[in-house]
């Protein structure tokens, strides 16, 4: 093997390693994120202005 090909599987490989943390480290901000958001309190979607607000026509 020529010293440019050695460099290149060695930057092929590097790159699927920092692309393996990157999804690694995502998927844990995915899921951190999934169970904080089960814990927030929910909102109400009934009361003055939610629907009434978005349904009605917008003046010209």
């Amino acid at each position: 093997m020529f010293e440019h090909e050695i460099a290149a599987a060695a930057r092929t490989t590097d790159l699927l390693r920092e692309a393996a943390a990157y999804r690694m480290v995502r998927g844990a901000r995915k899921s951190r994120r999934a169970s904080l958001r089960g814990q927030e309190p929910r909102e109400r979607l009934t009361g003055p202005g939610t629907r009434g607000a978005r349904s009605a026509p917008r003046p010209a």
